[in-house]
C-alpha cells in the first residue's frame, strides 16, 4: 500500500501529534488540585442561582456558537441555490473541510456553555469533566480550522478528530485516575499548534484566519483565571477574574466568525466544472 505524499507542514503536524501521544502515555502523572469548598472568588447568588456571575458569563459562548451555526446554515442554503447540480467530490475541498471544522467549533462553543454552566452551579470533579468535554469539541474545531487555513485543507479534518479523540480520552483519564497531564497536553498542545501556524506563512488558498488573535485572547483569559481573587478584590467585588476569563475566551471565537465569511465567499465563487483549489 502506497501512502499519500505529505507536505513539510503535514509531516510536522504528524510528528507533533505523535509526540503528544507518547508524552501522554509515558509522562509523569499530574495530580488534579483539590477543588475545595469555594474554588472561585465570586460565589454570589442571584434570584436563587448559585455562583450567578460565573454561570451567566457562559452565555456569550452559546450566543456566538448559535450565531456561527446560523451563518453556516445560511451559507449552505446559498450554495445549494447557486449550485443546484451536485459538484464533483473534489470541487469544494478547501472551503468544505474548513467549514466542517468550523461547524465542529461552533457546536463545541454551545457544549462549552452548557458544560461550564453546569460545572459552575456546583463545582465538583464530575461536573468539571462535563465542562472539559465541551471544551474538547471547541478545541478540536479551532485546531481543524487553523490547519485547513495554514497547513493543509486535507489535514484539517484528521487534525480536528485527533484533537477531539485526545480531548475526550483525557477527560476519561482525569475521571478515572485524577491525572491531568493528558488534558494539559490537549489544551496547551492545541495552543502550540495555533502558535506555530500563526508564525507560518499563510497559504494562497487560505481564508485569512488569524490564530494570533485567538492566542492573545486565550492568553488573556488564562491571566484572568489566575487572577480570579485579586481582580475580585481590586474591583471591590464587582467582577471576578473568572467571570472575565469566560468573556475573553468567548471573544477568541470572533476570528473564526471572520474566517467563515471568507470561506463562504470561496465556496460560492467555485465553479463546479473547474478543478479544486489545492494547497
Amino acid at each position: 500500500m502506497v501512502l499519500p505524499s505529505l507536505s513539510h507542514r503535514e509531516y510536522a503536524l504528524l510528528v507533533f501529534f505523535a509526540s503528544l501521544l507518547v508524552t501522554a502515555f509515558a509522562g509523569p502523572a499530574l495530580p488534579s488540585p483539590e477543588l475545595g469548598g469555594a474554588p472561585f472568588a465570586d460565589s454570589r447568588a442571584w434570584h436563587g442561582l448559585p455562583n450567578a456571575m460565573d454561570v451567566l458569563s457562559n452565555l456569550p459562548f452559546a450566543a456566538i456558537g448559535i450565531w456561527g451555526l446560523a451563518r453556516l446554515l445560511r451559507l449552505d442554503r446559498a450554495r445549494e441555490a447557486a449550485q443546484p447540480a451536485a459538484p464533483p467530490p473534489s470541487a469544494s475541498k478547501q472551503p468544505g473541510n474548513a467549514l466542517g471544522c468550523a461547524r465542529m467549533f461552533f457546536a463545541g462553543l454551545i457544549l462549552t456553555a452548557a458544560g461550564s454552566a453546569f460545572y459552575h452551579l456546583h463545582p465538583d470533579s464530575l461536573r468539571l469533566a462535563a465542562d472539559r468535554a465541551g471544551m474538547a469539541v471547541a478545541f478540536a474545531g479551532i485546531v481543524g480550522v487553523a490547519v485547513c487555513d495554514r497547513a493543509s485543507p486535507r489535514a484539517g479534518w484528521p487534525a480536528a478528530w485527533l484533537t477531539l479523540a485526545g480531548g475526550l480520552l483525557a477527560v476519561g483519564v482525569f475521571l478515572e485516575t485524577g491525572n491531568v497531564l493528558p488534558w494539559a497536553l490537549v489544551q496547551f498542545g492545541g495552543m502550540a499548534v495555533l502558535l506555530a501556524l500563526a508564525l507560518a506563512r499563510p497559504m494562497d488558498s487560505g481564508t485569512g484566519f488569524k490564530p494570533a488573535w485567538v492566542i492573545l485572547l486565550y492568553g488573556m483569559a488564562k491571566l484572568f483565571e489566575l487572577s480570579d481573587h485579586a481582580i475580585f478584590a481590586a474591583t471591590h467585588e464587582l467582577v471576578s477574574g473568572h467571570t472575565l476569563k469566560h468573556l475573553a475566551a468567548a471573544l477568541a471565537a470572533l476570528p473564526v466568525l471572520h474566517a467563515v465569511r471568507a470561506m463562504g465567499r470561496q465556496a460560492l465563487r467555485q465553479d463546479p466544472g473547474t478543478p479544486a483549489m489545492t494547497a
